[in-house]
């Protein structure tokens, strides 16, 4: 095993969001970062594809992001449709909008963004494992090409997704026994009836997600148990269909459509963590724990993470922390911001578990129509006005 020379201040595993924001952070404060990527950018990614105005303003803290913005579709809120027909059609307001952009396009130009402050990024490279030096994380091992190296820094930060091989090989990181939701996703051309909204139609153990996208793509996702993904995995495309033509509000708009590729299957989504990391490994993104999808706050959570993540780290570096308290300070930081959504986002997912929920929800919304206005606009980190079709 060979070993690169010249050790970084940090190195970052994972350049998707979460990893790509952690080193610009770092880099513009002068720490040598290093981030190491399994793929080439651009690559394909499943997901909503969009930012809530809290994921834009937490990235834009960080970011000039008029280059991004420009090429992207502003979302000015959100449709939310039940079983019983009821459909909540809520503005995110003078906190708004947010931003619909292929995922692809987004990860390239912020891993772009981080080599531009100074990030040095190795892509095409998988890292397999932490290297453990004087029993605290010291590193990374990769492998490129068959050869496996040791990539040595004084800090690492976890950002390779949910199936981590940092969080997972150190036990930290597991695929919970419930939920077990899978997604299917996929993009179609030319989908009439797309406005600047992003829309969330709740069945009874499933959901669709739909966004419009530049250049008059349209992302849709379907989101499923465990049982309904077994028989999906042999045609997903199929199943995709039949749940955007079997909701009402989407049938006729999808109606003899096809995907432009083949559909996306993913899964198990969640991903529960004992800890933000170990002395040496600070966590970041998917790795540091993956949510339900349902209130559409990915990408807020990733930015948010790895915003603390990179904080601490510059507290190590700057000898304010010590490096074994560092996993639990972060734990602490990220507990403090985002408790209120974990709740709010576990509430949610019991809400389709339970028989009859979704449709107890559903004429909840339509008597008391302010409270799921309310779930709008927390999603969102932002206010609302709401309008009430019966």
């Amino acid at each position: 095993m060979t070993r690169v020379k010249g050790a970084a201040d940090v190195v970052v595993a994972g350049g998707g969001p979460a990893g790509a924001l952690a080193a610009y952070v770092l880099a513009r404060a002068g720490v040598q970062v290093r981030v190491i990527e399994r793929h080439r950018f651009p690559r394909p990614k499943l997901c909503g594809d969009t930012l809530n105005p809290g994921a834009l303003a937490a990235l834009r803290r960080h970011v000039p992001v008029a280059a991004i913005t420009k090429r992207g579709l502003p979302i000015g809120g959100m449709v939310l449709t039940g079983p019983t027909g009821v459909t909540i059609d809520g503005a995110y307001g003078p906190a708004g909008p947010g931003l619909a952009i292929v995922r692809s396009e987004l990860d390239a130009w912020l891993l772009s963004a981080a080599a531009d402050a100074g990030a040095v990024v190795e892509e095409g490279t998988l890292v397999t494992g932490p290297a453990i030096r004087d029993g605290r994380v010291g590193g990374v091992v990769t492998r490129r090409g068959g050869v496996d190296r040791i990539v040595a820094a004084r800090l690492t930060i976890g950002a390779d997704g949910r199936r981590s091989r940092l969080a997972l090989g150190l036990g930290l990181s597991r695929h919970p026994a419930r939920p077990r939701r899978w997604a299917i996703g996929a993009y179609f051309d030319g989908v009439p009836g797309t406005a600047a909204r992003g829309e969330m139609h709740v069945g009874r153990g499933s959901y669709v997600g739909v966004a419009p996208l530049p250049g008059g793509l349209t992302n849709a996702c379907l989101v499923v148990g465990e049982p309904a993904a077994r028989q999906a995995a042999g045609a997903p495309a199929a199943a995709l269909m039949a749940a955007l033509t079997g909701t009402p509000r989407l049938a006729a708009r999808f109606a003899g459509r096809r995907p432009v590729a083949p559909p996306v299957l993913l899964g198990p989504l969640a991903v529960d963590v004992t800890a933000a990391g170990v002395p040496g490994l600070l966590l970041a993104g998917d790795a540091a724990g993956f949510i339900d999808p349902i209130t559409g706050d990915g990408l807020r959570l990733a930015f948010g993470g790895a915003e603390y993540a990179a904080e601490v780290a510059l507290d190590v570096l700057g000898g304010r922390l010590d490096i074994h308290a560092a996993p639990a300070a972060l734990a602490a930081r990220r507990l403090a911001a985002f408790r209120a959504k974990w709740r709010f986002n576990r509430a949610l997912r019991r809400l389709l578990d339970v028989p009859g929920g979704v449709r107890g929800a559903a004429w909840v919304a339509r008597a008391w129509p302010r409270a799921f206005a309310e779930i709008i606009r927390f999603a969102g980190d932002c206010s609302t006005w709401t309008r009430v079709s019966r």
